[in-house]
C-alpha cells in the first residue's frame, strides 16, 4: 500500500522531537512537506527528511501532493486549522486537545465524516500495550472487584513565556496535562463517567490554571481521583484499587519506546512486580492514523466523551 503523504503545520517542539521522526520511520507514512511562517525554519526542518519546505500553512493545505496533515499548533488554534485542513480535503492528526470545547470538537468530527476524511486526536498513551495488560489483570481477578482509580500527571515549571501559560493560546494545566488522567479514567471506568467535583487553581503570577483536581464517578459508584499541574514535581502514574488488592504503574502517559513498564500488584498474599513489554506508543499512533486515512474515517466517540468531561470540569470548577 502506498505511504500516506504527510504535511506538518509548523515546527513545534513535539513535531521535531516525536512526530516527524515517527512519520519518517513508519512504512505507512512519509514526510512530504513541512510548513512554517518562518521560511528558514521550514527549510531547515524539511531538509532533514528530504521534504518540501513550504512558507505558510495555507500554501501547504493547497498542495495536492499532501494527503494528510499533522497539526501541532497551540490548542486555541486547533479548531481553525483543523477546519481549514478538512475543507482542503486533507485527513488530520491534531495535537490534544482537539479543540478547547466539546461543541467545536463535535462539529469538526461531523465535517470530517461528511467528507470521508479521518480526523484523529493525538493522545498517544492509549496506543501503548501496557494498558491492555492492566485491563487483563483486572479481568483475571488480580485485585478483586475494581473500587477506585487514581491518576496524576504533573510537570515542573517551564519558562514564563511558554505557550502553556498563555490563556490566548489555550494554555493551562487542564488542557495540557489534565487530558491524560481524564482519558485514562474513561479507559478503565467506562463511557458514562460524570464529574462530581473539580477545582482549578492558578499559581502566583500565572494567568492560567497551573494545578487541578477532579473527582469522577461511574454509574456503579467507582470513583476516579485525578490530579494534574504545570508547576509541580514530576509525576506520571496511576493506581487501580480493588476489593482485594491494587495495581500501580509509573511513567504511564509518556514512556520512551525502550521503557520496560512494571505493574506492581499488591494483594492478600503480598506484592509482586510484573514486567510488561516495552512498546512505542508514538509509532503505534502513527500506524493507527495511517490505517484511518486509508479507511477514510477514524473512531471519535472517546474523544467526544473526553471533550465533554473537560467542559464539565471547567464548568464545575468555575462555580467553586
Amino acid at each position: 500500500m502506498e505511504s500516506v503523504r504527510m504535511g506538518v503545520l509548523g515546527c513545534a517542539d513535539i513535531a521535531r522531537r516525536r512526530m516527524l521522526p515517527a512519520f519518517a520511520a513508519c512504512p505507512a507514512t512519509e514526510v512530504a512537506a513541512v510548513a512554517s511562517r518562518n521560511a528558514e525554519c521550514a527549510r531547515r526542518v524539511a531538509a532533514e527528511y528530504g521534504a518540501r519546505a513550504v512558507h505558510g500553512y495555507e500554501e501547504l493545505l493547497a498542495d495536492p501532493g499532501v494527503e494528510a496533515v499533522y497539526v501541532p499548533v497551540p490548542a486555541a488554534l486547533h479548531a481553525e486549522w483543523v477546519e481549514k485542513a478538512l475543507l482542503s480535503g486533507k485527513h488530520v492528526l491534531a495535537e490534544k486537545p482537539l479543540t478547547t470545547n466539546a461543541g467545536t470538537t463535535a462539529a469538526l468530527f461531523r465535517l470530517a465524516e461528511s467528507r470521508g476524511l479521518a480526523l484523529m486526536e493525538n493522545v498517544m498513551f492509549v496506543h501503548h500495550s501496557q494498558h491492555a495488560r492492566v485491563v487483563a489483570l483486572i479481568a483475571e481477578g488480580a485485585i478483586g472487584d475494581l473500587r477506585s482509580f487514581q491518576a496524576a500527571f504533573t510537570v515542573p515549571r517551564r519558562p514564563v513565556d511558554d505557550i502553556r501559560y498563555r490563556p490566548d493560546l489555550g494554555g493551562g494545566a487542564l488542557l495540557d496535562t489534565g487530558v491524560y488522567p481524564v482519558r485514562a479514567a474513561a479507559t478503565f471506568l467506562g463511557p458514562e463517567l460524570k464529574v462530581v467535583g473539580a477545582g482549578l487553581a492558578s499559581g502566583a503570577g500565572f494567568r492560567v490554571d497551573t494545578a487541578g483536581a477532579v473527582l469522577l464517578q461511574s454509574p456503579d459508584g467507582i470513583s476516579a481521583q485525578l490530579t494534574f499541574g504545570l508547576d509541580h514535581a514530576y509525576r506520571n502514574s496511576y493506581e487501580l484499587q480493588g476489593s482485594t488488592g491494587r495495581i500501580t504503574l509509573d511513567r504511564v502517559f509518556t514512556p520512551p519506546a525502550d521503557h520496560v513498564p512494571v505493574a506492581v500488584v499488591e494483594g492478600p498474599s503480598g506484592s509482586r512486580r510484573i514486567p510488561l513489554l516495552p512498546d512505542d506508543q508514538v509509532a503505534n499512533t502513527v500506524a493507527v492514523f495511517a490505517e484511518a486515512v486509508r479507511a477514510g474515517s477514524a473512531p471519535y466517540e472517546e474523544v467526544l466523551r473526553q471533550a465533554r468531561l473537560l467542559d464539565d470540569v471547567q464548568r464545575l470548577a468555575a462555580q467553586n
